[in-house]
Order: structure tokens, then sequence, then C-alpha cells
């Protein structure tokens, strides 16, 4: 028996070294980004295979332009939208039409799918938007506790929430008009910040080894 126990211990250990060998290889720093809202906070990160997307919302962050803003449309078992300059001002029927005068290329992974916190850029239809650039601010968080899967590989997801989806759910569930706009405003304040990778991993229970990082 000992020279099958022996055996048994050995694939073991070669099933579990690639596991630690992978966590050794979390080293550096990752941008946390903080949505405060009324409900709460949302926390996520942005995929480094989406760069565009990436760099755009960071500097967006980074300059202010999302704080103010609102999630102005809202749908409870769908998602919740948000981003457009737009909400800022009084008029709440052009809520949704907004954007900082550009877009941004769509950069579609076929393994980034629309799971439950899945961050999306939204964008206008396949006809007027062929090519299926993003909206250059405007984004969306899955809600459906069981992701949406028909919008995969239609719109680019960029990002992952790691903590808030109890706050996600409570803004879907706010009362709102015929439009999906909430009868309240839902604004938002977004921080950035450095945090090491293995305390973002830690903490949040983040698997870094789920986001492929070349394909």
């Amino acid at each position: 028996m000992k020279p099958l126990i022996r055996t048994m211990l050995a694939l073991v250990a070669i099933i579990l070294l690639p596991i630690a060998a992978s966590a050794q290889k979390l080293k550096g720093k990752d941008k946390l980004v903080t949505i405060e809202t009324p409900q709460g906070e949302i926390k996520l990160i942005l995929f480094d295979d989406t760069p565009l997307h990436k760099d755009n919302f960071l500097k967006l962050a980074k300059d202010g332009f999302y704080d103010g803003t609102t999630f102005h449309r809202v749908i409870d078992g769908f998602m919740i939208q948000g981003g457009d300059i737009n909400s800022k001002d009084e008029d709440p029927r052009n809520d949704g039409s907004g954007n900082p005068g550009y877009t941004v290329p769509a950069e579609i992974k076929p393994y980034h799918k629309h799971v439950r916190g899945a961050v999306a850029a939204a964008r206008q239809g396949d006809f007027a938007n062929p090519t299926r650039a993003s909206s250059g601010s405007q984004f969306y968080i899955v809600e459906n506790h069981d992701g949406t899967p028909m919008l995969d590989e239609a719109y680019t997801v960029f990002g992952q929430v790691v903590d808030g989806l109890d706050v996600v759910d409570k803004i879907a569930e706010q009362p709102k008009d015929g439009r999906d706009r909430p009868l309240s405003n839902i604004t938002m304040k977004v921080k950035v910040e450095e945090v090491k990778k293995k305390k973002i991993a830690k903490k949040y229970k983040y698997d870094y080894n789920q986001q492929p990082q070349t394909r």
C-alpha cells in the first residue's frame, strides 16, 4: 500500500503546484474603483485586456467627470446604467443621450461574460453603430443574479464588481418612471485608488486567474 500512497501524494502535489505557483505570480497593484451612491458603495476592478475602456474610465473618474452623474436607467432583474453627463442637468428627459464627445472602439472578448456584477459599456444599436463602438462614458452593471448571457459578445465587458452587489440590487429596486428612470436621483461619486492585487484578491475574494490576460 505504501507505494500507492506515495503515488497518490505525488499526484496531489502535481495538481496543487500550478495553483500555488499561480498565486505567487499575483504581484503589483491594480486600480480599485469605488462608486459612492446614496444606497452604499460599489467597488470594482477593470480588466487589463480591455485597455481602451479601462484607461478611458479611469481618466474620466480621475477628472471628476462622473461625480454628480446618476444611474439614470434601472431595471430590476436586468441592470443599472449610468455615466451620462446629461444627468447632471435639471432636464430628466435628456438622460441617456449624453456623451463626452467621442466613442471608444469595441473591445469585445468572448471570454468576458455578462455575469452578475459585470461592468460593460453602453452603446448605440447595430443599425446605427455596426462596429459596436462604445459610449465614451455610459456604462452598466449587470444586476440579474443569473447574468444576462443574451448580451454576451455584443457589448464590451471591461470590469467586474468585487464588492457591493447588494448595493446594485438596492439601486435596481428603486421606484422609477415609465422610462426606467429612478424617481429620486441616484447620484454617484467615483474615486480610484491603487491597491495591491494580493490585498484585493484576499479582501474581496476576487480570483484574478479568471481574467485571461491574452487569448
